[in-house]
């Protein structure tokens, strides 16, 4: 018997046109149904030098078909190389296009002298979702087009002292991926290094031909991205440090930040110098609002996060590890990958203080409600999740933030929870949240 999926949290792999679109001016060509780019691009902030509904789309219909819509796929890159003015062209394939059997990687093949790069990506809605669709992307670029670049030769490309790509979540489906991206430049800045990530503000081609330079792949990501840093490390030697864990707070970004100068051969008293200058503005902070904290203590005893792994984790070891919070069930609904689910709900498990929590790998939004509106949270519970559980919480009375994708409730420009000063933002969102019960 057919099984009803209830308010998944993510996209189709197609979405990972946001991918291509948190790169500066590298532009997605959609070969797919019309519409597609219009039912994706429903987040706020994705306007711009391109915006998702100028996209060029070869909008294939029952012709297409029938007799295949190779044609009109080579026909629409050629005019997107005379009409829009990009550094990167990356074609990304919907599902029917997919079904019926088009060779798009053979047409793109075609345009391998184009006087601007065109890749591809096969990114059909039923082949995953959009955090698979942008590993996608990135393999494409890694595959693609870094073996061109002038100064790449394979293993033996010649590597920058300090140089440092920066790997995290997916741009758009996190909300705070550019202010989460610029916090950790900086924290990777202060160690004496030099940061390089390709997504966000004047981030752009210039970018991506420094990543098989790098002398260190960074990936902060429980698993999305994972594949991509291995396969820099077999084409161009370059070594990765995975950390599971977004740093948020001063217990995470502290241990973030050893790990981090240790892989890339910092002096500990130097690391030691930024940690010790960062936790003495932290806990000024902390020390000043504790009154606060101990007051609403006992609105929120228990938590929950509904989340994808990476804010499930980081935020569960935030609340934990530097507020005290003590956390209910934890439910991960980005459709973690089962050869990665071992290892993630063992984070879980490495907490301070003995404390563990128990992590609920599930896409079923009704499941997820079921699970929260049964448990008891010994006061009112404190829900960080998607607008989807906003109702919910309300109807529990409870304390909500709205930390996860869809957003529906606030606005994000470049704000981050990533780092110390992150750890303050969510601080002050979610106490702000709970103020308002004496109101």
């Amino acid at each position: 018997m057919a099984k009803l999926l209830d308010k998944q949290r993510y996209k189709c792999a197609l979405a990972s046109m946001q991918t291509v679109q948190a790169i500066t001016r590298a532009i997605p060509v959609l070969h797919s149904g019309p519409g597609c780019a219009q039912k994706l691009s429903d987040t706020t902030g994705s306007s711009g030098y391109f915006s998702p509904n100028i996209f060029p789309c070869t909008s294939i219909n029952e012709k297409d078909v029938v007799f295949g819509g190779t044609k009109k796929l080579k026909s629409t890159i050629e005019n997107a190389l005379k009409v829009i003015d990009a550094d990167l062209y990356v074609v990304l394939t919907g599902c029917i296009p997919e079904i019926v059997g088009d060779d798009s990687g053979e047409i793109v093949s075609q345009f391998e002298d184009a006087s601007k790069p065109v890749i591809y990506a096969s990114t059909a809605g039923f082949k995953g979702n959009n955090y698979k669709g942008h590993e996608q992307v990135i393999d494409a670029i890694i595959e693609q087009y870094l073996p061109k670049v002038e100064g790449v030769n394979g293993k033996d490309t010649e590597k920058i002292p300090g140089l440092v790509n920066i790997w995290a979540d997916v741009p758009y489906q996190d909300l705070f991926w550019l202010g989460n991206l610029g916090e950790l430049e900086n924290l990777v800045r202060e160690l004496g290094l030099t940061p390089n990530t390709i997504f966000g503000y004047d981030r752009g081609i210039k970018n991506i031909d420094l990543l098989p330079k790098a002398s260190l792949n960074l990936l902060v990501s429980p698993w999305v991205g994972l594949k991509n840093v291995q396969k820099l490390e077999k084409k161009f030697g370059t070594p990765y440090l995975h950390y599971p864990v977004l740093p948020v707070g001063a217990t995470e970004t502290s241990k973030f930040l050893r790990a981090v100068g240790e892989a890339a051969g910092v002096q500990s008293d130097k690391v030691e110098a930024v940690i010790s200058e960062h936790e003495k503005y932290f806990y000024y902070l902390i020390e000043r609002y504790a009154d606060l904290f101990l007051e609403n203590r006992v609105i929120n005893k228990q938590f929950s996060v509904v989340a994808d792994a990476q804010y499930a984790l980081a935020v569960t070891k935030f609340l934990v590890n530097d507020l005290g919070l003590f956390p209910a069930k934890q439910f991960i609904t980005d459709d973690t990958p089962k050869e990665y689910q071992a290892l993630i709900a063992d984070e879980f498990k490495k907490l301070n203080y003995g404390i563990e929590a128990e992590a609920v790998f599930t896409t079923d939004s009704y499941v997820i409600h079921e699970e929260i509106r049964n448990h008891d949270y010994h006061g009112y519970p404190l829900v960080l999740g998607s607008y989807f559980d906003k109702e919910l919480t309300d109807e529990l009375k409870g304390n909500f933030l709205n930390i996860s994708w869809p957003f529906q409730d606030r606005v994000v420009m470049d704000t981050s929870y990533a780092g110390y000063r992150g750890g303050i933002k969510l601080i002050e969102d979610i106490y702000s949240v709970a103020v308002q019960r004496f109101n």
